[in-house]
């Protein structure tokens, strides 16, 4: 039974609006009120089915079925990031041979990109001397291109690549394990080897190793899986967020390497960020997003699912999952309209795209 047939047989069987809440994010579903003549299944079936999620100004709309996939195209999983380009394109990455999909504003897929990299993990737009990059990182490639970070144009052609530095120190190829890569104010180049011992290593804009520090460990200063990176523009000095997933906490770095602050603590396995204005809007692997303000504090949960056997569950069915709620969110974006675009970690992929509701 797909999401709309259990709203209407939900909708007959109450005959009223009614909510469910799931901890502090709103889940609504808009059904017919008590005075509107009883429906048949078909007439339910054709009605449009709101699904509504977060609090207040923080108010989101499920978009039905965007991103919805052509036939004989598949997400294979969508263990990956999410990114726009300058003319409103959405990139979703994926882990299959489809490489990156690329979407209209309106979700209908215009294009696939990058079909020799089956699993970019992170991916994040920048503009150099007015060209458009995406900076990502590669867990699987061809050709055994795995595990490296690719500099490459909008439309997936590449133009840098950087594998593990032999100043790394590693002894073996499974030690260098990179999850995250932004590029730093001065031209630099960010990554973040969080599946591996989690140093935060710093390259030039060519490529070449300048310094790594951090690593893995409890206490301030060190991560437990680095697993997303931005960089936070919301303050007076530029600073690198350090998403500590198993940590369960958001860091500030400075571009030096040095450890300023830890901004936020017990979240649920934070995986990647996203900025809208003074906004951090963060993808939580345990079935959450969450909307920090500029102090770093939540002020509001989208997507909050109450079944914890869904929560970070790669195998889970995307059917069985409620439209707005997430199993596993991984990638995430808001676009400039503050749209939100959020990809669950799961076998068979899923995409939401969350509108925000006027106030």
């Amino acid at each position: 039974m797909n999401q709309n047939e259990n709203d209407c047989g939900a909708s007959r069987l109450n005959r009223r609006n009614f909510a469910f809440s799931a901890g502090a994010a709103a889940l609504a579903i808009l059904a017919p009120s008590k005075a509107e003549p009883q429906n048949s299944d078909a007439d339910c079936k054709a009605k449009s089915v709101e699904l509504l999620t977060g609090n207040g100004e923080w108010t989101y709309r499920v978009v039905p079925e965007w991103g919805k996939l052509p036939a004989g195209i598949t997400f294979g999983g969508t263990h990956g990031a999410i990114a726009r380009d300058n003319a409103g394109h959405i990139y979703v990455s994926t882990q299959s041979n489809t490489g990156v999909l690329v979407y209209g504003p309106d979700g209908v897929l215009v294009k696939t990109i990058a079909a020799e990299f089956p699993e970019i993990h992170s991916m994040v737009h920048a503009v150099e001397s007015g060209e458009e990059f995406f900076y990502t990182t590669v867990q699987k490639g061809t050709a055994q291109a795995n595990w490296l970070f690719v500099k490459m144009k909008t439309d997936g052609t590449v133009v840098q690549r950087i594998t593990a530095p032999p100043e790394a120190g590693f002894r073996a190829v499974n030690e260098w394990r990179l999850t995250a890569a932004v590029p730093g104010p001065d031209g630099s180049i960010l990554i973040a080897n969080g599946y591996g011992d989690s140093r935060i290593f710093r390259f030039d804009r060519k490529g070449q190793f300048i310094t790594t520090y951090a690593g893995k460990g409890k206490t301030d200063g060190l991560f437990d899986c680095s697993h997303g990176l931005a960089i936070d523009t919301r303050y007076a000095q530029p600073l690198l967020l350090v998403c500590d997933r198993e940590n369960r906490r958001l860091c500030h770095f400075d571009f030096d390497g040095k450890f300023v602050r830890t901004i936020a603590q017990h979240l649920r396995r934070p995986c990647q960020v996203s900025f809208y204005g003074d906004y951090a809007v963060v993808s939580e692997l345990e079935g959450r997003v969450v909307i920090l303000d500029k102090d770093n504090a939540p002020v509001a949960f989208l997507g909050d699912n109450a079944q914890k056997s869904q929560w970070a569950n790669y195998d889970v069915d995307p059917g069985e999952i409620a439209g707005a709620s997430f199993s596993a969110a991984h990638g995430c974006f808001v676009d400039p309209e503050g749209n939100i675009y959020v990809s669950d970690w799961n076998r068979t992929g899923r995409i939401t795209k969350l509108a925000r509701v006027p106030a």
